[in-house]
């Protein structure tokens, strides 16, 4: 069985198992750390969270650690830590959080804000949310790209305003990473791939017939003994690749046995590699029957590699059914909206109109923004129409028709059939995302003869961020008159 390089490349993310880092690499202060500071417990509760990649209760852990204990010696990078596991969390209102976290930072800390990467942080952050529809981060990161010294210098900025997009736990994460402070306890040496032979061997199995190689991947598997972790994950993929009729029920083993979380995941994870209806039904009792949401989310994942009716169905399911976690059921949602299709869009259209909640809501839009045609952009223009809808929420459908495939005209008939302020702040910033002459055009209109002074200002500040030659022209004419 062979896996493509975008398979590959995700399978890297999802495991996690041999390293975290990427281009850049934040180093935290080298400060002693002292056993008598009452924080000292909190903290290394908060480094050990975050080298486990469980972000959210890191931010917990941190946050404590500030309210608590205000004069540690720990309380300015706390701070710190606490927006970056806000960071790599990455959902909506956890970047919102952060920002607010780094905005206290710098009023406690200036100058350790100013020469640490909170600024950097602070920016990524902010392109997080952009990336999402913020037109507050949009225009402090555009300020900031121009060379201009805070964002509000931009008419109506609010870098910590938020009408924030999608989930961005990967793209958040891209392009950053953390040295933790605590090592192994257990002392094991580098797992790294390049420096391990156990590792080396294993993967010369890859040319072994399965035959002989299964029955050593599964004394591998069985191993417990220390510092084997990294040597069992990569042997749960290998199992994958072999295309044999144990190697769905060995996944499933590993998955419920094996004593490391990283490793049950990857097996989880694989599962979406094995053609087998079985492994469906494997997957359908870790969503049922399993309390570790870690190992449903690669479920939910594996469920949407499958192409079979009976996977989609449990999807569905999972989305519409109320007694499950919000998070799990917008990762539900979020799988559903990579299954293009006419009945997986229309499925969708009609969960959004009985929901209560406005993140799964959320999930939806961008979702169906994702598959193009089928009717989903006229109805994301229509939900941005809805007066009744959460005007947060309109102006989510309003950004993601435009980064879908709603059509110029279509966008730009809407600035009159949207009189509230809010939502024609919101098109401007929509117009300013596209391409084509006539959203320039609009923007030189609304500069010129809008009757809202604000609504004026925000046009002008985008159109000169264009490169449209008319821009120069009309820029001059308003110096000077």
């Amino acid at each position: 069985m062979k896996m493509n390089k975008l398979m590959l490349t995700l399978a890297l993310g999802v495991l996690g198992v041999t390293t975290i880092n990427s281009a850049a690499a934040y180093e935290p202060a080298a400060k002693r750390i002292s056993q008598q500071d009452p924080a000292d417990s909190l903290y290394r509760s908060g480094n050990e969270a975050m080298r486990n990649g469980n972000y959210e209760r890191a931010a917990e852990l941190f946050r404590r650690l500030t309210d608590r204990y205000p004069s540690s010696s720990y309380a300015d990078r706390a701070l710190y830590f606490e927006a970056f596991s806000l960071f790599r969390a990455g959902d909506t209102k956890d970047l919102k959080r952060a920002l607010n976290v780094l905005a206290n930072y710098q009023i406690k800390y200036p100058a350790q804000f100013a020469k640490g990467d909170a600024t950097t942080l602070r920016i990524r952050v902010c392109q997080a949310l952009a990336e999402g529809g913020d037109e507050g981060c949009a225009v402090m990161i555009t300020t900031k790209a121009g060379g201009g010294s805070s964002a509000s210098s931009a008419p109506g900025s609010a870098a910590a305003s938020s009408s924030s997009g999608v989930s961005g736990a990967g793209r958040a994460a891209s392009g950053f990473s953390y040295k933790f402070e605590t090592r192994d306890k257990s002392g094991c040496p580098n797992q790294d791939e390049d420096s391990d032979e156990r590792i080396a061997a294993l993967n010369a199995l890859l040319q072994m017939d399965a035959a002989r190689a299964m029955p050593i991947l599964k004394k591998v598997l069985a191993r417990r003994d220390p510092c084997t972790e990294a040597l069992r994950s990569k042997a749960v993929f290998l199992v994958s690749q072999k295309n044999t009729v144990e190697t769905a029920d060995i996944l499933l083993s590993t998955a419920r046995n094996d004593p490391n979380g990283e490793v049950r995941q990857a097996a989880v994870f694989w599962l979406s590699q094995v053609r087998d209806e079985r492994a469906i039904d494997m997957l359908y009792d870790i969503l049922r029957n399993s309390r570790d949401d870690d190992l449903r989310e690669k479920a939910l994942f594996s469920l949407s590699q499958h192409h079979s009716t009976k996977g989609t169905q449990i999807l569905k399911d999972f989305a519409m059914n109320e007694t499950q976690s919000n998070d799990l059921r917008e990762k539900a949602i979020f799988w559903l909206g990579q299954k293009r299709s006419a009945e997986n869009a229309d499925f969708l259209r009609r969960l959004y109109s009985t929901l209560k909640n406005n993140d799964l809501k959320e999930k939806i839009l961008f979702s169906l923004s994702q598959q193009r045609g089928m009717g989903n952009d006229q109805w994301l223009i229509d939900v941005a129409r809805n007066t009744r809808e959460d005007d947060e929420l309109r102006k989510k459908a309003l950004f993601w028709a435009g980064q879908g495939g709603a059509s110029i005209d279509q966008l730009i008939g809407l600035y009159s059939q949207l009189p509230e302020r809010e939502m024609r702040d919101q098109l401007i910033f929509v117009f300013s995302q596209r391409r084509e002459p006539a959203a320039v055009t609009k923007i030189l209109d609304i500069a010129k003869t809008d009757k809202d002074p604000e609504l004026r200002k925000k046009a002008i500040f985008w159109l000169s961020q264009s490169r449209d030659p008319r821009v120069q022209d009309f820029l001059l004419e308003l110096i000077n008159r």
